[in-house]
């Protein structure tokens, strides 16, 4: 009997098709979620978390495996090497900060696994000729020119400099130099800093003293915050603080309305543009977390949709590589597509906008097509 039973159970197997499942599609995500640029790491992590979510009602079934890099170059190094070579993912979303985004980069046709920049913005990242290399948020030089066409009809005359010795600080500062220039604007004081120090107030000090038109800060949150709590103990009041991305973009900059207020920032998303789903996404944000998601979150939600979708459909990495290069979306960030130009490789041609916090809500005023509320200029507490 038993030898009967084998049989017929063997010969079922013969005449049954084989079924063959596909490996699990899997993606790798470097952020800072710990150090000092925790707080708007999370934002990237929540606005990943949701893309996946939509992207699982839809059928599209992913394995996230997440990297912690603290914000340090040679952890997010480690976390890629660690990601591509371990744990077998098809591309990286990440890392956010410059410098480590920058490093990164740098192996990436090394190990020919596609790396996706939501938000760092250095230029150099996309500025290397690298093929495995995406960039979906615009680039260092736009921060500083967009901030600089929103005051450019107010005729300002001064400007002043307040930036972390950090990839992103050097850089962004770099570039609005040489805007600035193109305006006729005298530079008054430079004053570049080390992060994470408790008293700012000699280096604001000295721009008090320069007395300029516009002050041009580049600080992650924590920084952002005392830089400006500190700006308003010495009476430092210039007509205008224009704050380039980062931690003046943040729910938590914009809760601290006695120093908040009418600073000027420029930011790569929000949420009353006509961009498809990007007022849907706000609205979910809130609700799901509640708080209101920076450009940081949008940034990370459109990366990871972009580099799933993608890879649903191209499933080795040489083929995510060419999809990447050839495709085009079209969601929440706008238009995307991952062109050759003016010295970039693989970079997203994206518009950015300028807000201002007024009664303690970001509101966009500039560009126009984009502005609900007008610029208040010069700046008053």
């Amino acid at each position: 009997m038993k030898r009967t039973f084998v049989s017929t159970v063997a010969g079922t197997l013969m005449v049954l098709p084989l079924v063959v499942q596909a490996a699990p599609l899997k993606v790798g995500f470097i952020n800072s979620i710990t150090g000092k640029e925790a707080q708007i790491g999370e934002n990237l992590t929540n606005g990943a978390a949701m893309a996946v979510e939509d992207l699982r009602a839809k059928g599209i079934q992913v394995e996230v495996i997440k990297e912690d890099d603290g914000g340090d170059p040679k952890n997010a190094l480690a976390a890629y090497e660690k990601l591509v070579t371990r744990d077998g993912v098809i591309g990286v979303v990440g890392p956010y900060t410059s410098g480590a985004a920058n490093v990164v980069a740098s192996r990436a046709d090394q190990y020919q696994v596609p790396l996706l920049v939501p938000a760092a913005a250095k230029e150099e990242i996309t500025m290397k000729g690298y093929k495995n290399v995406f960039r979906l948020n615009a680039p260092a030089n736009v921060y500083s020119k967009v901030l600089m066409d929103a005051v450019k009809a107010y005729k300002p005359k001064t400007i002043a400099y307040v930036y972390a010795a950090t990839d992103f600080g050097v850089s962004t500062v770099k570039t609005a130099q040489e805007n600035a220039a193109k305006m006729g604007l005298q530079e008054v004081a430079n004053e570049k800093y080390q992060q994470g120090q408790p008293d700012y107030r000699p280096s604001l000090s000295k721009v008090k003293a320069a007395n300029p038109d516009l002050v041009f800060l580049v600080s992650y949150d924590a920084d952002a915050i005392l830089l400006m709590r500190q700006a308003k103990e010495i009476g430092l009041t210039p007509k205008a603080f224009l704050g380039a991305g980062a931690g003046y973009t943040t729910a938590q900059f914009a809760q601290q309305g006695e120093i908040s207020n009418m600073v000027v920032s420029a930011t790569q998303w929000t949420d009353d543009v006509n961009w498809p789903g990007a007022a849907d996404f706000a609205r979910r944000y809130k609700a799901k977390y509640a708080k209101e998601p920076s450009y940081h979150a949008a940034c990370a939600y459109e990366a990871m949709r972009i580099m799933v979708t993608t890879a649903s459909k191209n499933r080795s990495a040489a083929a995510l590589r060419a999809g990447l290069k050839a495709g085009s979306w079209n969601g929440i960030l706008g238009p995307v597509k991952f062109a050759n130009y003016a010295g970039f490789t693989n970079q997203n041609n994206h518009p950015m906008l300028v807000q201002q916090i007024q009664a303690g809500k970001y509101e966009t005023v500039y560009p126009a097509q984009f502005s609900k509320k007008t610029l208040v200029y010069p700046f008053k507490r």
